[in-house]
């Protein structure tokens, strides 16, 4: 089954959008062998599935953020804005596409998100050890602390909108 779908090629695709790791409705339609508008005609057939933490639409501003963040000129000449799958959206989608391909292919999307969750636990875990190093050592190691915070953090892309500040992270940088 792992040869299916390689885990990194799953982990590239999963985006942090308003703090929750997301995935598109194009990248899992790609993953699922499926065309992304009967994916989403299989999602609207059981909208009342997908609650709002379990898939959203992107905003147009969310949406041109991540072209941006992919360097992405355009993005297959897409009419609707795409939807985004939280972790619990993804789960949900297999039980409405109900094939073979994307039964494996969700269990290799979990094991995605579960990896990122540790790798994200490990993180914070760094980040605590430091803090505890540096509370030992005097400031002439304050230098060397800051890079090394400055290091951890992931590359991200700011925009207003409405006057609120909305975040969108490449996961797979963290």
């Amino acid at each position: 089954m792992s040869q299916l779908v390689p885990i990194e090629r799953i982990e590239n695709r999963i985006f942090l959008v308003r703090d929750q790791k997301v995935m598109l409705d194009r990248d899992l339609a790609e993953l699922y062998g499926v065309e992304t508008r009967n994916l989403n005609k299989a999602v609207t057939r059981n909208i009342d599935r997908f609650p709002p933490d379990f898939m959203f639409s992107l905003t147009k501003e969310e949406f041109e953020n991540l072209m941006f963040q992919n360097g992405t000129s355009s993005w297959g000449g897409t009419r609707k804005l795409p939807r985004a799958f939280t972790e619990q959206g993804v789960a949900m989608l297999s039980s409405v596409l109900r094939s073979d391909r994307a039964a494996q292919v969700n269990i290799l999307i979990m094991r995605a998100f579960v990896k990122m969750r540790e790798t994200i636990i490990a993180h914070k875990d760094l980040a605590r050890k430091l803090d505890a190093m540096e509370e030992k050592y005097d400031a002439s190691f304050r230098i060397v602390f800051d890079a090394i915070r400055r290091l951890m953090k992931p590359p991200c892309v700011q925009s207003n909108l409405w006057e609120e500040s909305y975040e969108i992270r490449l996961v797979r940088h963290i």
